[in-house]
Order: C-alpha cells, then sequence, then structure tokens
C-alpha cells in the first residue's frame, strides 16, 4: 500500500453529557481509555484514543458533554469541545437512541452546523430499545440537520462497531500514520491515574457531588534500594471537594468509604500499569472551586 492510499486524521465525539462517547471511543480503541460512569459530565478533557489498521490510522477525542453551563468550569468545558470539533476531520454527534431528541441537541446541531468538518450522526445504545423505536429516532436524527452519514451503533453489544470506523475512515484525508503502531493514547500516565481515581469516587455518591471532585497526583514514587525487589510503586493522590459535607462523605463511617475508593482504583491502576501499587489518597476542601478562576488553574483546568 501505497503512503497516498492511506488515511489518518482525527475525529471527535459530541453530544450531550452521558450519551455514550466515552464508552463508544473505548469500544473503537479496543481498550479503555475514557473513564466511564453513568453520572452526566463525567469526561473534563478532550481525551485522544488511536485506532491504527492496515490503510487508516483514526484519532478520536472523546469530549466533556456540551450543556448550558453553571459554574466557570462549565464555561471552559463548553470552550474546550468548541475549539476541538473545529480542528478535527470529521465530527461524531452522538444522540441515544433510548432518549427522545429534544431541545439540548437541536442546540448542538446548530453548533456543529458552523463547523468546518463533516458531521456524521451517530445514533448510541441501540441495544436498549426496540427495532421499531431505533427507526423512529433515526427519523427523528435525520430531520435534525444535514448530516454526512447517519449510523446507529452499540458500544456494549459491538453492534456496527466497525461499520462505524469505515465511516468515520473514508472522511480522513490521506496520509500518514500520526502515532506510532500500538500506540492507543497519548495522555500521560499520571493524568489516566488520576481520572481512575475520580471513576472509583463517582461511585455510589449523591447527585450533587460528582461534578465537586478533582483528583491531582501529587507524587508517582519508584522503590528505593531497599524496596525494589517489591517493585511496588507509591501514589500519592489528592482528591479536592468544594464543601466539608462534602469531604465526609467522600471518606465515609470510619473511612469505608474511601478504603472502597482506594480499592477499586488501585485494581484499575494495576492493570493499567501492569504492576503493584501501594495508593494514598487524600481528601481536600477547595472552596467552590469550579468557580475560582485560580483555583481551576491549579486544577488543571
Amino acid at each position: 500500500m501505497t503512503e497516498s492510499q492511506h488515511r489518518s486524521g482525527f475525529a471527535c465525539f459530541v453530544g450531550r453529557p452521558n450519551v455514550g462517547k466515552s464508552t463508544l471511543m473505548n469500544a473503537l480503541v479496543g481498550e479503555k481509555v475514557a473513564i466511564m460512569s453513568s453520572r452526566p459530565q463525567t469526561t473534563r478533557r478532550a481525551i485522544r484514543g488511536v485506532l491504527t489498521r492496515d490503510d487508516a490510522q483514526l484519532v478520536v477525542v472523546d469530549t466533556p458533554g456540551l450543556h448550558r453551563p453553571r459554574t466557570l468550569l462549565g464555561e471552559r468545558l463548553n470552550d474546550l469541545v468548541r475549539e476541538t470539533f473545529s480542528e478535527v476531520d470529521v465530527i461524531g454527534f452522538c444522540l441515544p437512541a433510548d432518549q427522545k431528541v429534544g431541545p439540548g441537541d437541536q442546540w448542538i446541531a446548530r453548533e456543529v452546523s458552523e463547523a468546518r468538518a463533516p458531521v456524521v450522526a451517530i445514533v448510541t445504545k441501540v441495544d436498549a430499545v426496540s427495532r421499531e423505536k431505533v427507526a423512529e429516532h433515526l427519523l427523528a436524527v435525520s430531520q435534525l440537520g444535514d448530516w454526512a452519514d447517519i449510523v446507529p451503533v452499540s458500544s456494549i453489544k459491538d453492534i456496527q462497531i466497525d461499520t462505524l470506523v469505515d465511516v468515520l475512515v473514508k472522511h480522513l484525508p490521506e496520509g500518514p500514520p500520526l502515532y506510532p503502531d500500538g500506540e492507543v493514547t497519548d495522555e500521560p500516565e499520571d493524568v489516566r491515574v488520576a481520572e481512575l481515581i475520580r471513576e472509583a469516587a463517582l461511585e455510589g455518591v449523591r447527585d450533587e457531588l460528582p461534578h465537586s471532585i478533582a483528583v491531582v497526583i501529587e507524587e508517582m514514587l519508584e522503590p528505593d534500594a531497599e524496596m525494589a525487589t517489591r517493585d511496588v510503586l507509591e501514589i500519592r493522590a489528592q482528591l479536592y471537594v468544594e464543601r466539608d459535607s462534602q469531604k465526609g462523605i467522600i471518606i465515609g463511617r470510619g473511612g469505608s468509604r474511601l478504603k472502597e475508593v482506594g480499592a477499586q482504583a488501585r485494581e484499575g491502576i494495576e492493570r493499567l500499569l501492569g504492576r503493584r501499587v501501594y495508593l494514598d489518597l487524600h481528601i481536600k476542601v477547595a472552596k467552590d472551586w469550579q468557580r475560582d478562576p485560580k483555583q481551576l488553574g491549579r486544577l488543571g483546568f
């Protein structure tokens, strides 16, 4: 195959919060790159996953859910989404089959209609409804905008994932691979570790708390000479919340909740890094950090 026959480029997934963007990206890449949660607005960064095959390399950018912001963090996440879809080669607009097309979808449709890149409408979660409902939803989506393609998929049941890849790839320019073969993401290791901790912390907490959790990796320490034979990586992480009451929720009675978070996060981190990990978690209150420009900057936003 000549270089001119090979395609490479960037696609991004956009949509309302919790429509399956991160799950879909992980399904395309074939590895967990983005964390997943039933909580809306789990994704806070533009996370890149790399799919490489003989004839193409597709770099998928998962973005935070577009929403009407109530905080400075929300405004910055929306700006991040707009900046991302203004720079990619093709946009995948995700609309879940188990939810009716609503005002939020119409608003996003208007947003992406102004982008220079072609837009593929992706109907996600088709396994969650009947074929009749899927057909109704496809019709509603087709009437929402002038799409380059419409593809119904299920990440969970692996329905039409390969078809979606083919559709996205045909919109990419010709060119050589952008990443080395075998690389599935360019996310720094400490960022992926922090996200796994946040994913564990999101499970089972109250509705108002998820948006208030941020995680920063303070240190990742290799074992010293005496401990080297154990090959245990020591990770020290700080979890930030906005109020003292939220700190109590994360810690739980007698520290039980924090222990659960640590155990779940450590399992995911050890799977990611392929080695044993000692995880040291601490909780700190950063009052109203989502609305404070200085604190947002310190937390990486």
